[in-house]
């Protein structure tokens, strides 16, 4: 349940299925995630305690890799979410892979994307996957390529394909944002709009049966059919930070216009 305090607080009550007592709330209404003072809010993937590989240090939740010390593995939110806007911030170590999963369904011995799909987090120039846009930083995993979502000044089309996203480099922070309003899923990067997808039209469910993910029945599932899901931080064996994750209801709407937001 929620704490009643908190409940009394939330604008929409349908966000959150439940929260720590002592979860911080901002001004507006975002529920805070990770301050940089604890991971009081996650627990290990598919649940149990947090591996010792995710440390807290310097205001930041930083996953070792392969060079650090114990045990590993995705970490998820204790709480679960309906529609939500989520935004944190993330820097890679060179050659760096990982990403933030959402729409998750935990189920022991099956992987977290299995349902939830995938907001990329890489080093796009020093790892393998930066070469095909569609498993880039800030991609929709294997299915969408990160495009700049304004008009194009020669043409007038949205999104402007040829226009380089706001990538910054190794070491230094990007600020990503998932925001998840019924079927329909945005991707930020630092501030512009790069994925603007719905999950239950015909061009998804196409690109899906012509992916890795045909098979998985659940893939992406509970997102469009408005179940309550999880947020997942994943273990890709190496080094990643992040900081300043929090998670609101959404202000967009589902049927908003291509350059809103």
């Amino acid at each position: 349940m929620l704490a009643p305090t908190l409940a009394a607080a939330l604008v929409a009550p349908t966000l959150l299925l439940a929260a720590p007592d002592h979860h911080e709330e901002k001004a507006d209404g975002a529920v805070v995630l990770f301050d940089g003072s604890d991971t009081d809010a996650w627990e290990k993937y598919a649940g149990g305690e947090i591996g010792s590989k995710w440390v807290v240090e310097d205001d930041a939740l930083h996953f070792l890799g392969n060079t650090g010390e114990g045990g590993g593995g995705d970490i998820q939110t204790k709480q679960t979410f309906g529609d939500f806007d989520l935004r944190f911030e993330f820097k890679v170590a060179e050659g760096a892979n990982s990403g933030v999963i959402y729409g998750v369904v935990p189920k022991k011995g099956e992987p977290s994307y299995k349902t939830g799909p995938e907001y990329q987090v890489l080093d796009d120039a020093g790892h393998g996957n930066g070469k095909n846009p569609k498993t880039s930083v800030a991609s929709l995993y294997a299915l969408y390529a990160p495009h700049v979502y304004k008009k194009c000044p020669a043409t007038g089309n949205v999104p402007c394909v040829h226009t380089p996203k706001p990538t910054k480099p190794v070491g230094e922070w990007n600020t990503g944002r998932v925001v998840k309003t019924g079927s329909r899923i945005r991707h930020y990067l630092n501030g512009v709009k790069v994925v603007d997808v719905n999950l239950n039209s015909p061009e998804f469910k196409e690109r899906v049966a012509n992916s890795k993910f045909k098979d998985w029945d659940e893939f992406a599932q509970p997102l469009a059919t408005g179940k309550k899901t999880r947020i997942v931080l994943q273990d890709h064996g190496n080094s990643v930070w992040f900081r300043n994750i929090t998670v609101q209801e959404p202000t967009l709407t589902e049927d908003g216009p291509l350059l809103e937001g």
